[in-house]
């Protein structure tokens, strides 16, 4: 099936034809291990050292305060890891109950291994009280892991009032930005470490950065031959970096206008879609990433409205693209409170710099017909 309209932005992106012709000479004509000394070893060693630079000043950040990883995963696996072994005396953690699972089995990995963690409820739109946060800090905490902005319901977090209570009590704040870069400014200031991944904006996949801040302590959790400063041991994937150096450049340079042209397009998708009878928006209607509108329909199943919306060659998902195949109700619709019955009815909607104002035009043409072929199937009735 050629997917004619793509609405599946948060589960991956295409990758941009700047990214894919930066990246080309790397695999073929300039394909070095950056680690050998060698003209050609060299060679990958600048390009990997520029694509930190280039990365570094877009973030405000400084070089050696980027470390390459193979994605968010890693990132984040050893933004919370790293620092927890670093620490004799300080073992408690918290974080939220709709965080992406790469943080929540993080922290409950890191429980069996003698640490204690908090994770706090979030109101119904899905936003954590920073008040709740202050509350949880213990004289042991170590670290708050808090996401910008979900990747299922797209609500945005207050992470710079969340930061300044970090601050103020000397506990790290990690932030998994995954879905933030391109669409809001990254909170690099009120963060220590913050994980992002190059396929989210139009880059290659299997490449993501942790940015660190300089003098945090973090033990690596993969080990070798000491790459990244020590941090981060494995062969540097060139290609993949010059790639998430040209995406990370093409989507802050493209920030303003992508951004406003989504916010349009998710405020047109939840105004008509909420209309439908028995439909509901999941998350926040403003304080929300300009590209995600998650919704519930009664008396549908998620999985089903998928499939027929694919067989009119539109591509959705039912909330997050790493568990899709798992017929649980999504744990952060479950988070906010979101009845069972809808839960296991929810479609994600995620817009891309590529989507077009003609392409949700169509989608909201098909959608309402696709909702009363369902319907007229179900065993329910939407007033049940």
């Amino acid at each position: 099936m050629n997917h004619s309209i793509y609405l599946d932005n948060s589960a991956t992106t295409p990758a941009a034809p700047e990214v894919v012709d930066a990246m080309s000479p790397y695999f073929s004509v300039s394909y070095g291990n950056a680690s050998s000394l060698h003209s050609l070893g060299r060679q990958a060693r600048r390009a990997v050292e520029e694509g930190r630079g280039t990365i570094a000043e877009l973030l405000g950040t400084q070089p050696e305060e980027i470390i390459f990883t193979a994605g968010a995963t890693e990132a984040s696996n050893l933004a919370i890891i790293g620092p927890a072994l670093s620490s004799s005396d300080r073992k408690h953690l918290i974080t939220t109950a709709i965080e992406h699972h790469a943080v929540l089995h993080t922290v409950e990995w890191l429980r069996t291994q003698g640490c204690d963690a908090t994770v706090l409820d979030v109101d119904p739109a899905g936003r954590v009280d920073p008040e709740q946060i202050r509350e949880a800090i213990r004289p042991d905490t170590l670290l708050v892991s808090v996401m910008t902005g979900n990747n299922e319901i797209g609500t945005l977090q207050p992470i710079d009032e969340i930061g300044r209570i970090c601050r103020e009590r000397n506990v790290l704040l990690h932030t998994d930005a995954v879905q933030a870069l391109g669409k809001i400014p990254l909170p690099v200031d009120a963060v220590d470490l913050l994980s992002i991944s190059a396929h989210k904006f139009h880059g290659p996949k299997g490449v993501g950065l942790l940015f660190v801040r300089k003098g945090i302590k973090l033990t690596p959790i993969l080990h070798g031959g000491g790459h990244e400063s020590g941090r981060r041991s494995g062969t540097e994937n060139v290609p993949g970096i010059v790639g998430m150096a040209a995406a990370v450049k093409l989507s802050i340079g493209e920030q303003e206008d992508t951004s406003s042209r989504m916010r349009a397009l998710r405020t047109r998708m939840v105004d008509t879609v909420t209309r439908l009878p028995g439909t509901r928006l999941n998350g926040h209607r403003e304080e929300s990433l300009p590209h995600i509108a998650n919704f519930s329909f009664k008396a549908i199943e998620g999985e089903s409205l998928v499939m027929r919306l694919d067989e009119r060659g539109i591509a959705t998902s039912t909330g997050s693209a790493c568990s899709s195949p798992n017929l649980e109700p999504s744990h952060v619709l479950v988070a906010i409170g979101v009845p069972l019955s809808m839960a296991h009815g929810s479609l994600r909607v995620s817009t891309g710099r590529q989507t077009t104002e003609s392409e949700i035009g169509e989608f909201l043409d098909v959608l309402p017909e696709v909702v009363d072929e369902l319907r007229t199937m179900s065993p329910f009735k939407v007033g049940e």
